[in-house]
């Protein structure tokens, strides 16, 4: 629905209606983050109370829900090209450029738009240049290799799910992820599930009777395929139970970790593939009922999946040095999070209640600052309206409510609140979010001069990727570190699944120099805090420790940090 929503919206903003595009998605925002069926909610007659949902809205959802389409965005599509649609997905266009080169150049699908970038055709437009054209080229490989990979954020949910079930309705103990999505890479193709079972038929029978399938692709004796209403394609293998084990770490991978375990069984006289760990000559089984097994008779102890990836891992486990890797229950609260008071759908208290219901001590306010105007940023007036409210949430609710801001990096690198205002807050969370095409050189001095503000506490996303959309912004990480370092300023990894930055070798980086990692959510709703996990198994793949980042610790060495 939230899809459909920001369709409307795109289509609004291509044809120059003003005031509507902002109003659908403010209702496709608040719809993304619910946690209640949407069908459940038409059938309380609830749909309005969706922030965002007023009548006009609400009358296109219920079409949606009884029809699957809603007319009024079939006639806005009969006005323009379908694929105008596809080139505001190209990372620097959007729909007023989009339509500008429509009219000027004709161009009205993505071939088109290659084509005309190629061929030098839009920098002789008014307004465009030979930058330009390099970014619409870059802009539109991006999306050319996004193709058909999924956000972990968005897959794991989905394979969760689906794993519960076939636990479930099996009565299976031996189910799990497997691939990339259980080392928790960043993105990934397909979802690889696997069991363990001596009744294979039964459990491919549940998995392709699931009520998510709309189609099975393949069904075999072992194996199955499925794709999902929401698009997705689910991979079943079952092995038989005293296999599972030795299935479990070669379908983990990685391939690079696969190959070195191999080589380290032959050396031994032993091999190893998916069915178990044998002695070479004689065949006989060594391992290959539980996973760990299989590294102990290698003469290893068991690393995280998260780790598997031929990175020191091995030789880590060889030394006994693997790191005590940070979990979620070492996370003691959450230090970026906006409320209604700038583009977020949650009060403060609303808030604290929720971390408080995840057991966090204290949870960090961070609205954004006046410059950012697209965000609905606070003045200074408004934000110390904020700071009243959070001292009397925090004498209501038992989570200590910290007051910070996640304020503008200006083109100069100066913040764009005083720095007497600055030190009445508890923190400061600094981010560019503008001029992302600076050269390195200039980017890097401004983050630089940014880092050397006595007030920086965390440097929100770093390097400003979002995933499959953005690349990193041009910036020397090296002089970044060293500066965060030298200031005693944390680097934020920032657990929206869009961004997961810093990544997971940044974080291993981080932790060899010496610097903090704060992981952090970026929530703009309650359902958003949830989103930490992701940004515990990315430190997890960048060997972080409890003691490597700052929100795991108490609020008393917190305050103690804050202060100094």
């Amino acid at each position: 629905m939230a899809r459909v929503l920001y369709e409307v919206a795109d289509i609004l903003e291509l044809q120059g209606v003003q005031f509507k595009p902002t109003a659908y998605r403010k209702a496709a925002r608040n719809i993304e983050s619910l946690t209640k069926e949407l069908e459940e909610i038409q059938k309380e007659g609830e749909l309005r109370e969706i922030p965002g949902v007023g009548q006009a809205i609400a009358k296109k959802i219920e079409e949606m829900l009884s029809t699957g389409h809603i007319r009024y965005l079939d006639e806005l599509k009969e006005e323009f090209p379908a694929g105008l649609l596809q080139i505001i997905d190209v990372p620097d266009i959007g729909p007023k450029t989009a339509m500008h080169l429509y009219r000027e150049l004709k161009i009205t699908n993505l071939a088109d738009l290659k084509h005309a970038a190629e061929q030098h055709q839009i920098r002789e437009l008014k307004g465009f240049g030979e930058r330009s054209e390099e970014r619409v080229l870059h802009g539109i490989a991006l999306l050319e290799r996004r193709s058909g990979r999924m956000l972990l954020g968005y897959a794991y949910p989905v394979a969760e799910g689906m794993v519960e079930y076939i636990r479930r309705k099996a009565s299976l103990e031996k189910v799990s992820l497997g691939g990339s999505l259980r080392r928790m890479k960043e993105t990934i193709g397909d979802i690889d599930i696997l069991a363990g079972s001596n009744d294979p038929q039964w459990v491919m029978d549940i998995f392709t009777t699931h009520p998510q399938v709309e189609e099975v692709v393949e069904r075999g004796q072992t194996k199955a395929s499925v794709r999902l209403r929401a698009g997705v394609q689910v991979d079943l293998r079952v092995v038989e139970e005293v296999q599972y084990g030795a299935a479990l770490q070669y379908f983990t991978g990685s391939k690079d970790h696969n190959v070195a375990l191999r080589q380290m069984a032959i050396d031994q006289g032993l091999k190893l593939n998916e069915y178990g760990l044998f002695r070479k000559d004689s065949n006989e089984v060594v391992a290959r009922e539980r996973e760990e097994d299989i590294y102990h008779a290698l003469g290893l102890e068991i690393m995280p999946p998260e780790m598997r990836e031929n990175r020191g891992e091995i030789q880590a486990s060889i030394a006994h040095r693997l790191p005590n890797l940070v979990g979620p229950n070492d996370v003691r609260g959450d230090l970026h999070v906006h409320t209604l008071a700038s583009d977020g759908n949650a009060t403060i208290e609303e808030i604290a209640y929720a971390c408080k219901r995840k057991g966090y001590e204290y949870v960090g306010i961070t609205d954004h600052s006046e410059a950012l105007k697209v965000a609905n940023g606070l003045s200074v007036e408004r934000l110390r309206g904020n700071m009243d409210i959070a001292r009397n949430v925090s004498s209501l609710v038992e989570v200590k409510v910290l007051i910070g801001a996640e304020v503008e990096i200006l083109e100069n690198g100066k913040f764009d609140y005083p720095d007497d205002v600055l030190r009445q807050l508890d923190f400061v969370v600094g981010a560019v979010h503008s001029k992302f095409t600076m050269p390195e050189k200039e980017m890097t001095e401004r983050v630089l001069t940014a880092l050397s503000n006595d007030n920086m506490t965390i440097l929100a996303h770093p390097t400003g990727r979002v995933l499959e959309q953005r690349e990193p912004y041009a910036l020397d990480m090296d002089r970044v570190m060293q500066a965060a370092k030298d200031h005693e300023v944390c680097l934020e990894l920032n657990a929206f699944p869009e961004r997961l930055d810093l990544n997971d070798i940044y974080c291993r980086k981080a932790k060899e120099m010496g610097v903090r990692v704060a992981i952090s959510t970026d929530s703009h709703s309650i359902a958003q805090l949830d989103n930490m996990r992701y940004g515990v198994a990315t430190a997890r793949r960048g060997w972080l420790e409890a003691q490597d980042v700052l929100n795991t610790m108490g609020l008393v060495s917190l305050t103690d940090f804050l202060s100094h």
